[in-house]
């Protein structure tokens, strides 16, 4: 991938998308992205790991707007024209419906599916439909520049729809701030939320951990992301917990076709970077630091 963020004229044929992920949680995925923004020299942040995001703890953001994001729909009893016949819980598939002392129901919002058979089976027509609140999305100022980033609400659904907003809102503020980088700390696993994720991306960073669990599932996002045809690179950190299955990774990542830009050893620093509220490459010295900057240089180097 050249390293086409320096220099670049900012048009939205420059603005280029790395998106990292992890087979799992726990690898150093955010670690990582947060470190590469205070490496970069112009870009745009994108937290789409939705629903439990953590980019904001490193990158102290400043809200600049913040807004709802609804996705679907949820019924609505109207208590005062309820007349109580149960009709509709007794559709429920789902035992969304609770009955009140005074006879009237209610919903319970946490089971609604969305459904719609209540609503067109009341005989009072007490029962709408309206938006689904699932969560909130905001843009926010940080000292690497701007960030897109989002929350769902407890059960709310659609993580990938609220990732496609974020990446596309991301996008839109690159090329309007003629920002060249577009830099995603995506979600681990291989779902939906992934696959919004890494869709229509330039390049995607794999950072995996030396262990059969951290192994298997990078298998598993690998083919994930080689299915759109999207170059891959893999870097291990904490490397020197398991030498073998370092080595195993880096043989099995050529092997596919892949590239392997680097290891990075295990350091107590990173997790006292993070308590302070700081990149590693901000607070570490050492070999730490070096091993994290020769991987960013690798990415955009590497044909």
């Amino acid at each position: 991938m050249h390293e086409q963020k320096r220099g670049a004229s900012g048009d939205s044929s420059s603005v280029k998308e790395l998106v990292v992920l992890s087979g799992k949680g726990g690898t150093g995925k955010t670690t990582i992205t947060a470190s590469f923004a205070a490496l970069a020299d112009q870009v745009i942040l994108a937290d789409c790991d939705v629903d439990a995001a953590d980019l904001h703890l490193i990158t102290a953001p400043t809200l600049v707007t913040d807004e709802p994001f609804f996705s679907g729909k949820e019924a609505v009893v109207d208590s005062e024209q309820c007349s109580g016949c149960g009709l509709c819980a007794i559709a429920c598939r789902f035992d969304a419906f609770v009955e009140k002392s005074d006879g009237a129901y209610t919903i319970s919002p946490v089971h609604c599916e969305g459904c719609g058979v209540c609503v067109r089976i009341c005989p009072e027509e007490a029962i709408r439909f309206i938006d689904r609140d699932c969560g909130r999305w905001m843009v926010s100022d940080t000292r690497f520049g701007p960030m897109v980033h989002a929350r769902l609400h407890a059960a709310g659904e659609n993580s990938g729809k609220l990732v496609t907003l974020v990446r596309r809102e991301a996008k839109r503020i690159a090329e309007k701030q003629n920002i060249p980088l577009l830099l995603v700390d995506g979600p681990p696993g291989i779902g939906c939320a992934v696959i919004s994720s890494v869709t229509g991306a330039d390049a995607v960073l794999l950072v995996t951990e030396p262990s059969k669990s951290g192994l298997h599932d990078l298998e598993r996002v690998t083919a994930l992301a080689r299915s759109f045809s999207i170059p891959v690179y893999v870097c291990v950190n904490k490397c020197d917990i398991d030498t073998g299955i370092t080595e195993s990774i880096r043989r099995r990542t050529i092997e596919d076709g892949n590239y392997f830009v680097g290891t990075i050893p295990y350091d107590e620093q990173m997790v006292k970077a993070q308590n302070m509220g700081l990149s590693a490459v901000e607070f570490i010295e050492g070999e730490t630091r070096d091993r994290i900057r020769e991987i960013w240089e690798s990415i955009w180097t590497t044909q």
